[in-house]
């Protein structure tokens, strides 16, 4: 509630979602989520809006010198790879449930069709 009370952005947000704004004059639809925001936010949501607002605001100005925004791109999908569900699935089968792979026969499109 604190962080609702000193955030004037967040407190137009809330307000706007508690008004029925985004469903349809229905008051009471968003209500449980609103009231836990409010009241029970352990991730902090409240906490954090102003830092994403921030780097929303980064996000936006960054996006605005396409050659930059290109780079930033293609060098985050590059430095991706280690923390694929792929590969994160992989080391759990080893590394926690010491289970093997299973190998799995691909249809070539000529089997395909003889099936």
């Amino acid at each position: 509630m604190d962080y609702y009370e000193a955030n004037q952005g967040l407190r137009e947000v809330i307000d706007l979602i508690r008004s029925g704004f985004f469903s349809r004059g229905d008051a009471e639809l968003f209500r449980p989520l609103i009231d836990g925001l409010l009241y029970h936010d352990p991730y902090l949501l409240f906490a954090d809006f102003q830092s994403y607002v921030e780097c929303q605001a980064r996000v936006s100005q960054a996006f605005t010198d396409t050659e930059h925004w290109t780079r930033m791109s293609i060098l985050n999908t590059a430095r991706s790879g280690k923390f694929s569900s792929d590969r994160a699935i992989r080391q759990y089968c080893s590394d926690i449930w010491h289970v093997k792979a299973v190998p799995i026969h691909l249809l070539t499109h000529a089997e395909e069709e003889n099936a």
